[in-house]
């Protein structure tokens, strides 16, 4: 057992880093809708909001959107997921290799590809126009529907990867017995295994909503005004008027919505489930109710559907295994990732100026300008610079953090817990906005070091979730053997436990990585005119016109990604 005070001590550099540069940030930076200019209290800012109904209803439509993009997003990911989490160890190595791809590729990529995908002269309306569908080419873009989709395309790989840890901890043998009782597949789904799955879905539901909730890259690029979203509001106060203490109340409103989700998904199946494990504590009262309800709801549509087979003489549609309708529902959702990405490369080969399909005067003009760009050069390394920093710090925090957390247990246990993925419940806007506003005093806008604090923040739970589960799955009875031969904890930790869990560390690492290297919002206000990372550099341009050249670079980026994501699969032995 660790002793309390060296618990402390493996804790603290993660207490001083979510402390001085999470916790400490939000605080200071949401107090200031509370006061005017001169120090003095004030409401007048809060009333704002609720005067001018313009922010509330943006608020509403934000939260109307994210929750259509949550539940597209579970619908379309839960066939991946299933599939992904039974299949055997070599199909599993292809799909993982297949959603892994878009998910470690570039938010600002994948939204670029749609507006390849639903321009007027894209490659969708130039197959509706050739083959006499439509007369004339749609307006795709700048819609609601291209705001869901864009979204929905950004999220899902998210939504897949939490159901997996879940289901891939499910008794196949469950489910089986359920058939050897007379229940027809699709009722031993329906019954036995979508309830056992339901932390997983719940858990990848508050993730997807959280994220889309602050989210503004999709609005921006793909909707129009009626899509705009609170973030974007957000953005508008703090860059263009400078509005600190109304930001700060906008900031109060996105965060309040997301942490009574937050609330909501706590009691319901508790916080555990975001690391892949079932849940740690039982719902109480009214929310074993809806539990209750929820799984006589799932076996009642299990019973109408076996019944509706019986009848018509036709298999389940859901079967167990992976059944060929479920292979070709989760086919489908890995081209609707896949695609649009595909999709960007001949588009990058173009010789002219503007987006079209198909691309004429193919040549490599847009290549060599990103490659002779110092610009472009600069950013790059930057970000790459940034992003191997970022990994570092994760490391040397998470790490040390995780050791002490599989020691506790009970509520002690659950706080750890709650302050390590803290900045993943927390929409990333709100984040960057109050590290922005510390900053500003601090002096560390436009460095670099500002960028990797923020950074780390940013992806420290993910690095966190992914060590706990490497830990999990580690034999400790390794370290008991070694220090009963007279090693010392810091020599068991050196010699034995860090060499053995190495692969897992290192694809945490680079999880830790692509999410740094991806990250816009911190730098849309922490880069400064002269640090812009690529992101950042890649947005700037985007909001000023989307032309072959950004195609390019992130057919580049894309290029990158892959390669990032063959490592991570070889260093785990997919």
């Amino acid at each position: 057992m660790i002793a309390p005070t060296r618990t402390l001590l493996l804790f603290l550099p993660a207490g001083i880093l979510l402390g001085l540069f999470f916790i400490g940030p939000i605080g200071s930076f949401l107090m200031q809708g509370f006061f005017t200019r001169d120090g003095g209290p004030t409401a007048e800012h809060l009333s704002r909001v609720w005067a001018a109904g313009t922010y509330l209803q943006v608020m509403a439509a934000s939260v109307k959107i994210a929750v259509w993009v949550t539940l597209l997003s579970i619908l379309a990911a839960y066939p991946a997921a299933y599939v992904l989490a039974t299949a055997d160890r070599r199909a599993k190595g292809y799909w993982t290799l297949f959603i892994l791809l878009p998910f470690w590729s570039s938010f600002l990529v994948r939204t670029f590809a749609w507006i390849v995908l639903l321009g007027r002269q894209g490659p969708l309306n130039a197959g509706l126009t050739g083959a006499g569908l439509t007369e004339a080419p749609l307006d795709l873009l700048y819609t609601h529907g291209a705001v869901l989709i864009g979204m929905t395309n950004v999220l899902v790989p998210f939504a897949i990867l939490t159901m997996v840890g879940v289901m891939e901890r499910i008794d196949r043998g469950l489910v089986a017995a359920a058939g050897t009782l007379g229940a027809r597949p699709v009722q031993a789904f329906f019954r036995v295994y979508l309830p056992l799955s339901m932390p997983g879905v719940t858990a990848a539901a508050l993730l997807v909503f959280i994220t889309a909730l602050g989210f503004f890259i999709a609005p921006a690029l793909l909707g129009s005004a009626r899509e705009t979203m609170i973030a974007q509001l957000i953005i508008q106060q703090v860059m263009e008027l400078v509005n600190w203490p109304f930001a700060a109340i906008l900031c109060l409103t996105l965060l309040a919505v997301a942490l009574v989700i937050f609330w909501a998904f706590d009691r319901l199946v508790g916080l555990s489930t975001l690391a892949g494990q079932p849940s740690g504590h039982a719902a109480g009262g009214v929310m074993r109710g809806i539990g209750a309800l929820g799984i006589r709801l799932s076996g009642g549509i299990g019973d109408i559907l076996a019944a509706i087979a019986n009848r018509i003489g036709l298999p389940a549609p859901l079967t167990q295994g992976t059944s060929a309708p479920i292979r070709m529902s989760a086919a489908v959702v890995v081209l609707f990732l896949l695609v649009p990405l595909l999709l960007l490369i001949p588009v990058s080969f173009t010789g002219k100026t503007y987006l079209s399909w198909p691309p004429v005067d193919l040549g490599l003009h847009w290549y060599q300008e990103v490659l002779t760009s110092p610009v472009w050069l600069g950013a790059a390394l930057r970000s790459f610079i940034v992003a191997g920093l970022t990994a570092l710090v994760c490391f040397i925090v998470a790490v040390p953090t995780a050791f002490a957390f599989l020691k506790l247990s009970g509520r002690t246990a659950s706080a750890a817990f709650a302050l390590m993925i803290s900045p993943l419940l927390v929409p990333r806007l709100v984040i960057a906005v109050a590290l922005f506003y510390v900053y500003a005093r601090l002096g560390l806008v436009g460095t670099i070091t500002g960028l990797v604090i923020g950074h780390a923040v940013i992806a420290l739970p993910f690095f966190f979730i992914a060590v706990i589960a490497v830990l999990k799955t580690y034999d400790t009875r390794l370290d008991l053997a070694a220090a009963s031969l007279g090693a010392t904890p810091w020599q068991t930790a050196r010699r034995i436990t860090l060499p053995l869990i190495s692969g897992g560390l290192v694809s945490a690492g680079l999880f830790a990585f692509v999410v740094s290297l991806d990250e816009l919002n911190i730098a849309l206000f922490a880069a400064g005119g002269l640090q812009s990372t690529l992101p950042k550099l890649m947005w700037d341009e985007a909001t000023l016109r989307f032309s072959p050249l950004l195609a390019a670079v992130s057919t580049l980026v894309l290029i990158v990604m892959s390669a990032v994501v063959l490592l991570a699969a070889r260093l785990r032995r997919i």
